[in-house]
């Protein structure tokens, strides 16, 4: 008998779903299944691979008006904004337009007498760890270009969004990608730390905390399986004292405040130009203040529940230390706010990194403003941190936004905008937001193996 998961709603502290998990035998024979499957589905043509994956991306996006208020129940982001299948349906139709020269034969040279070249072979089993935060954009980053480059994958997910895997898994199956090539599980820690440590996986991709991430590597140790991890973030803005002010105030706030904050590429501390301060810290409060903080699923709020009560205590916590040590907060208590996963957001002014609010990961709906007096300082205050996920630069100045860029240490630089992910580009961090690199090309090179022919010909 395994053990029970509950998605517990944040809209009402109701239980929204339950599941029961996979006991070690259970969870081992789903993976065989889905390692004996792997190899017919690697045989099948590349475009028909394709051509499947984007079948079952168009059958998650039939099923969205049902998807959203789901969310909304089980993590909280507002009905209004309309679910994630824009970005879904974006990462895999990138993914799927790049395959064939991604995955193409590496030629290294051909004569009369050799013939070399360089093959990109699929893993086998690949394992997807996804976060509760984005369910659907997060899962399909991997989902979809493991798929496509000829891997079997093995999706197991949040218990905060305990049914996007399943509805993933019955769109793909329903457009054709077979049962066991592509199969939902559900498991507890100890289970899947063991059928990691027991080599059942070819690959594994985690999203999630920096514990979490630790966790995958320490069973993963001496089985020589590859691990890709995406872990916390505490991302900078740097407003520059030739920014447009507007634009910087419009993104950078919503880089903060979307979802609740809950944002892996959330913007968590803001850097401006003393020149600009002042104007930067009225426009923001007065963005906030704008802010409606209610039901999700009602279609006039505009900031939900945190996902869970004790991720909005570690947010209050956050606040309450800071002013004590001398920040200020400029909200006003908002009348939805019920001391639970209902949490007012917040700006605070008058931080130092000597404040956890500026150190440790937020992963909610505040974040601290400063004053600089040059790129030198700024830089020096974005690299002072455990993580480096993305930094956002706002200039007019292209050149300038490069030099300042080529010193953060980050593993996206933005400039004039935030909080986005571009499937052309690698998504990837440094430092304790982890490694690997997912999307791009690069991303298929890291489901892949490279795989070397030496070919010499028999002549005369």
């Amino acid at each position: 008998m395994g053990k029970t998961l509950k998605c517990i709603s944040p809209i009402d502290g109701s239980v929204f779903a339950t599941r029961e998990t996979l006991g070690q035998e259970a969870a081992q024979a789903e993976v065989a299944a889905a390692r004996a499957a792997q190899k017919a589905w690697a045989a099948r043509p590349l475009q028909e691979r394709v051509d499947l994956v984007m079948a079952g991306v168009a059958a998650v996006g039939a099923m969205n008006d049902e998807i959203v208020p789901e969310l909304a129940h089980m993590m909280g982001r507002p009905v209004r904004f309309g679910g994630e299948f824009g970005g879904f349906n974006e990462r895999a139709s990138h993914m799927a337009a790049i395959a064939a020269e991604a995955l193409a034969d590496i030629e290294v040279g051909e004569d009369a007498t050799f013939k070399r070249y360089i093959k990109r072979i699929p893993h086998g089993v690949v394992f997807v760890i996804a976060p509760w935060n984005y369910p659907y954009m997060t899962a399909i980053n991997t989902v979809a270009p493991a798929l496509i480059a000829g891997n079997a994958v093995v999706l197991k997910h949040a218990t905060q969004t305990l049914l996007v895997g399943e509805r993933m898994a019955a769109a793909f199956h329903s457009a054709g990608v077979p049962e066991d090539v592509f199969k939902n599980v559900f498991l507890d820690h100890e289970t899947t730390s063991s059928l990691i440590a027991g080599r059942t996986f070819d690959f594994v991709n985690f999203t999630g905390s920096v514990g979490g991430g630790q966790a995958m590597e320490r069973a993963a140790a001496g089985t020589f399986t590859g691990v890709g991890t995406e872990l916390g973030g505490k991302d900078p803005g740097y407003v520059m004292d030739d920014a447009d002010v507007d634009a910087a105030v419009d993104t950078l706030i919503d880089g903060a405040m979307f979802n609740s904050g809950q944002c892996c590429c959330g913007i968590e501390r803001i850097y401006v130009h003393e020149s600009l301060y002042d104007r930067f810290v009225e426009k923001a409060v007065a963005v906030v203040n704008g802010y409606r903080l209610g039901n999700p699923l009602d279609e006039e709020t505009t900031i939900g529940p945190m996902a869970n009560v004790r991720f909005a205590q570690e947010v209050r916590d956050q606040i309450a230390e800071a002013v004590e040590q001398g920040a200020v907060a400029h909200i006003d208590t908002m009348s939805a706010d019920d001391g639970g996963a209902y949490l007012t957001p917040q700006i605070l002014t008058n931080v130092s990194h000597e404040m956890r609010v500026m150190r440790d990961e937020s992963f909610g709906p505040v974040v601290g403003i400063m004053k600089v007096a040059s790129d030198e300082e700024a830089i020096a205050l974005m690299n002072d941190s455990e993580f480096g996920l993305t930094a956002s630069i706002w200039t007019k100045d292209l050149e300038r936004a490069e030099a300042v860029g080529d010193q953060i240490e980050t593993g996206t630089v933005f400039m004039n905008r935030a909080d986005y992910l571009d499937p052309g580009l690698c998504w990837t961090g440094c430092k304790n937001t982890g490694r690997g690199g997912g999307l791009s090309v690069i991303g298929y090179q890291n489901l892949t193996r490279p795989k070397s022919y030496h070919l010499k010909k028999v002549t005369g």
